[in-house]
């Protein structure tokens, strides 16, 4: 089991090269790399050449920790074809810098639109059509996570997208702040992932469903924008207890290829505390799934 740090909070004030002693000073052995500018900023092309990939690489063996994943996010399922294409020129690159730091994890969003499902839906298996075989070639996995104002954000059905692609390559991320947009399915969808369920992210969020739809409020009324919260656990919603018996009973917590990240967003003017407190906080909840199972 690997406990990652994503270092989405340190995007404003330290440079790429600093994300590994950053982390290792945090008391992570494992660093997710999210969209940095030097890396991969949301829709954008990859502005990693070979001299950075090797000054990082160098940089990651220095702090004496690991990169066991990549989370890039580009319009791989977006409706408009110029979008689309430039999106799967861009994960082309990732997956190059993949290879090239040794990296065999890409964790991603389906990043369509939800008012164009069945453009999106097809939009997605026709990038998928260019990108899988690369995938599949290099040995990768790839993981994805229905995002709440994606195309499929249910947790069941976005399986389904997955599953159409009836590939061992390709796995789903569960993000435990998604959990009500997913529909509050863990239960039932961790046994029909199995062990295609392959990363688990880790942080709070309030159940935007409670007190008749206002356990927080956005206006006006009718929008149909999406809001949730990556906060630190206990400060939202999730049960924690309940998730992380899930992961035990179904042999999550029991996989060396198992992958939590903490992710926290919302405190970064407390990121060195926060990001302690999840990692010792993940531990617990582990150790505790343990006991509970013994018991």
């Amino acid at each position: 089991m690997k406990i990652a740090y994503d270092p989405t909070p340190l995007h404003p004030t330290h440079r790429l090269l600093d994300f590994p002693s950053a982390t290792a000073d945090l008391g992570y052995d494992f660093l997710q790399l999210t969209p940095h500018p030097d890396f991969a900023t949301h829709f954008r092309y990859p502005k990693m050449d070979r001299d950075l990939i090797r000054r990082f690489a160098r940089a990651v063996e220095a702090a004496g920790i690991t990169v066991p994943a990549l989370l890039p996010v580009q319009r791989i399922s977006w409706p408009d074809e110029a979008k689309r294409a430039a999106a799967v020129k861009n994960f082309r690159r990732v997956i190059e810098i993949a290879v090239d730091l040794g990296v065999k994890t890409i964790n991603t969003e389906f990043s369509g639109r939800p008012e164009a499902f069945e453009d999106s839906e097809e939009s997605f298996y026709r990038s998928m059509d260019e990108l899988l075989p690369i995938i599949e070639r290099e040995g990768m996995r790839l993981n994805i996570d229905p995002h709440p104002d994606d195309f499929v954000e249910d947790g069941h059905e976005a399986w389904r997208v997955l599953r159409g692609l009836d590939s061992a390559s390709v796995g789903f991320v569960y993000v435990a702040s998604h959990t009500f947009h997913y529909g509050d399915c863990l239960e039932t969808l961790a046994d029909e992932l199995g062990e295609r369920l392959n990363a688990v992210y880790i942080s709070d969020a309030f159940d935007h469903r409670a007190s008749n739809g206002l356990r927080y409020i956005a206006n006006p009324p009718t929008t149909s924008a999406r809001v949730h919260q990556h906060l630190k656990v206990g400060d939202g919603d999730v049960d924690f207890d309940a998730l992380f018996a899930t992961l035990r009973r179904t042999g999550f917590l029991d996989r060396e290829d198992g992958l939590i990240v903490s992710n926290v967003f919302g405190e970064n003017e407390n990121n060195d505390a926060v990001s302690r407190y999840q990692k010792q906080r993940i531990d617990e909840l582990i150790a505790s799934s343990s006991a509970d199972t013994r018991d």
